[in-house]
């Protein structure tokens, strides 16, 4: 019967708890700079940029390395 009690104590206590956590997460929700549009469209740019830079870098360095172990192969 102990156990039964404690175990309602923790769910209400867990309850509680996240209703709590919910209410600060909503408070600080308010609180956030958000970007301006142009800014992340901006950024989003350099990123995918970037991305394909290294992307095409490692794959033209993938093909020199084939061909030269490819001559040693041989």
């Amino acid at each position: 019967m102990a156990n039964k009690e404690k175990t309602k104590a923790n769910s209400t206590s867990f309850k509680d708890d996240l209703i709590t956590y919910f209410k600060g997460v909503k408070a600080e929700w308010g609180k956030v700079t958000w970007p301006e549009k142009n800014q992340i469209i901006v950024e989003t740019g350099i990123v995918v940029f970037v991305v394909a830079f290294f992307t095409i870098v490692v794959y033209l360095m993938d093909i020199i390395f084939k061909g030269l172990l490819g001559l040693i192969a041989k």
